[in-house]
């Protein structure tokens, strides 16, 4: 665990203040869920609750299918982090932050195709080399109530890939199911 040298005190009502650069740091926000744990040492511990990693084997096993089915780079997000990447680029990708473009495209909450020689290619993961690697991709929003809380993506590397209406198609009912899965 690392020390950050800052002490908070617990209110009457039991509430202790995260500090804002620490909550910057960790990318939590207000209204962000955070699982509570305790260890034996007497150890409170915070970890921001992500409802999509509580589907991370579900999440592999997807990717892997979209894999072999469409022969692209197939990826699970939640608003932070690559929860799930199977294809090529796996190592690269998995557990990765998002960009802030693609935390721009989850806030629209609509799905996004772009082939890089008809438009620009949105970073997928924060640090992303510039030009983008890939030439083609498509990210469909995972809504949970109406809320964004994730994305499935497909990626693509090969100069003559083209995402179209098979693709988009393909991430709408992955980002559906996940949804309807995450609602009971």
């Amino acid at each position: 665990m690392k020390a950050t040298g800052i002490v908070r005190r617990i209110d009457e009502l039991g509430r202790v203040v995260i500090p804002k650069e620490i909550r910057r740091t960790l990318r939590i926000r207000e209204g962000d869920p955070l699982e509570i744990f305790t260890d034996r040492d007497g150890e409170v511990i915070l970890k921001k609750y992500s409802p999509i990693g509580e589907l991370s084997g579900f999440a592999k096993e997807y990717t892997e299918s979209l894999v072999r089915a469409l022969g692209h780079v197939a990826l699970i997000c939640d608003k932070d982090q690559i929860i799930s990447a199977s294809g090529s680029a796996r190592k690269e990708l998995q557990d990765k932050n998002i960009s802030q473009e693609m935390e721009a495209v989850l806030k629209k909450r609509q799905t996004v195709a772009i082939n890089a020689r008809d438009g620009k290619l949105i970073p997928i993961v924060a640090g992303e080399e510039t030009p983008s690697p890939y030439t083609s991709q498509v990210i469909t929003p995972i809504l949970v109530e109406g809320d964004a809380v994730g994305a499935v993506i497909l990626l693509s590397k090969e100069s003559d890939a083209h995402m179209g209406e098979t693709e988009i198609k393909v991430t709408e009912t992955a980002a559906g199911f996940i949804g309807r899965q995450m609602e009971q």
